[in-house]
């Protein structure tokens, strides 16, 4: 069956109302195609969930200008592939110059992002981009290439700081937003140049806060994202949707190398707290608590009456630290700082160490059956003993190795248990009476003839008085040894 609809009017009231309705018609159509023209000169960025169709456009043209490509550059050592001369056995006919093969140098080069956070040229990115690099390269979004000077390193959060010099030219940067105030499922922009294909932007959203697995960095509190990061993308900027920084991209989970979906982002708040507490001195100097804990589980919640799990139980405090000074005590549980919960120990590192050297942080504690709130002082690490670090001398095991006392601060450095105490080697001269031992860089002496060992002074002292025979203990990796020498 055919349905035909009729074009005749009988009636002249029909005839004006089918005109009235036309010119409605008419007209709608007529706004309607206006507000997609003005939609198409003047985009904005999105407010609303209705606003979701409308482009990112405005907010990527005004911020991937600060965002910038680095390139390095790194002279690397190859060893000479062995080869049938290598045998011992060859030595016999041919000298014993005929295993020597001269290892071979060659520069590698990677590629990565960063961000210009200063108009003075100074810029964000990751350890790992620059880490080794004899030469870095700056190229911004309008093909310009500076040479990068390296300002700041920092390992342990996968920081880096460059200046480039644009010759007082005011270059266009990005500021930081308050990474406390995300949320889970915020709508992001990730900026960078993933695989060196050319700047590139992605979106998608703030997946969870706060992650502590599938970064290597020590300060383990990252904003995970959807939005695609790949290899190159690192050092670039997370932006929210006001154009600020979120956290620089740093890192993601991938079993091929692509991205999956899960990318990881250092808080805007870890960085800026580097930047200010180590770009006056071009080394990153972060508050340390001073105090050991355990996250509390249900268990020990029950045992506290607590009624809830999570914080941490603190089990040890080190004399002179902030914790101690500050009154912090063990069996305290340790519930917020500065009014953010706390979960664990790493959530508790980092809200510490995203603090201010010289200021306070105002720690909630639970302790005997009460909350209190802790005014503690934002300190350094004490370096007690000083590091006083010199040669061992003598007709002994160890004469050769340079040594240092074992402090807090030195422990940080290094990245070591802060835990550990005596005498650490740092260097091992070729062919010394310690080398001949195997005793290497990072061993930590504790002990000789049963004496524990405080200082390297008096490391020196008990070696040249044990006559003849040494007993001497050490720290490797976690695993204590113990070799004896006679003389």
């Amino acid at each position: 069956m055919t349905i035909r609809r009729s074009n005749k009017i009988r009636h002249p009231q029909q005839r004006l109302a089918a005109f009235v309705n036309s010119l409605i018609s008419g007209l709608a159509i007529a706004v309607l195609l206006g507000n997609m023209a003005q939609a198409q000169d003047q985009k904005t960025v999105p407010n609303s969930r209705s606003e979701i169709t409308l482009s990112f456009a405005p907010l990527v043209k005004r911020a991937s200008p600060a965002v910038v490509n680095i390139f390095t550059k790194k002279t690397v050592v190859q060893a000479a592939r062995p080869s049938l001369f290598s045998d011992p056995f060859f030595e016999q006919f041919f000298g014993p110059g005929i295993r020597d093969k001269k290892s071979r140098k060659r520069t590698q080069s990677s590629l990565g992002s960063g961000v210009i956070v200063n108009p003075d040229g100074t810029i964000v990115t990751n350890y790992h981009v620059i880490a080794g690099a004899d030469e870095i390269t700056v190229a911004l979004q309008d093909r310009r290439e500076f040479d990068a000077t390296l300002v700041l390193e920092d390992e342990r959060t996968d920081l880096a700081v460059l200046r480039i010099d644009a010759e007082n030219e005011q270059l266009p940067f990005l500021e930081f937003r308050d990474s406390d105030d995300l949320e889970v499922g915020d709508l992001v922009l990730a900026i960078g140049n993933p695989f060196g294909v050319g700047q590139t932007v992605t979106t998608g959203i703030i997946s969870a806060l706060g992650r502590s697995t599938g970064v290597r960095n020590d300060i383990r509190s990252f904003i995970q994202t959807d939005a695609a990061i790949n290899p190159g993308n690192s050092g670039g900027a997370l932006l929210t949707m006001d154009g600020k920084i979120a956290g620089i991209n740093s890192a993601i989970f991938s079993k091929g190398g692509g991205s999956l979906g899960i990318g990881f982002a250092i808080p805007a708040n870890l960085v800026q707290s580097v930047l200010s507490n180590g770009l006056a001195t071009g080394q990153v100097i972060r508050p340390w608590l001073g105090a050991e804990g355990q996250t509390v589980t249900r268990d020990v919640a029950e045992g506290l009456g607590l009624k809830r799990t999570g914080g941490v139980l603190i089990n040890n405090v080190y004399a002179d630290s902030a914790a101690d000074v500050g009154k912090l005590e063990t069996g305290d549980v340790i519930l917020a700082v500065d009014g953010h919960e706390v979960l664990d120990p790493q959530a508790l590192l980092y809200r510490i160490s995203t603090g201010i050297i010289g200021k306070k942080a105002i720690i909630t504690v639970f302790r005997n059956g009460q909350e209190i709130d802790l005014a503690i002082p934002l300190m350094t690490a004490p370096e007690k003993p000083a590091r006083d670090i010199f040669e061992l001398t003598g007709q002994q095991p160890l004469a050769g190795a340079v040594v240092g006392n074992l402090s807090p601060a030195y422990a940080l450095e290094i990245g070591i248990p802060v835990s550990l105490k005596g005498v650490i080697v740092s260097k091992v001269k070729k062919g010394s009476i310690a080398a001949r031992y195997n005793i290497r860089p990072g061993d930590i002496i504790t002990s000789v003839n049963a004496q524990k060992v405080n200082t390297n002074r008096q490391l020196q002292t008990l070696l040249n008085d044990a006559d003849g025979r040494w007993i001497i203990s050490l720290v490797r990796k976690g695993r204590t040894l113990t070799f004896q020498v006679s003389s």
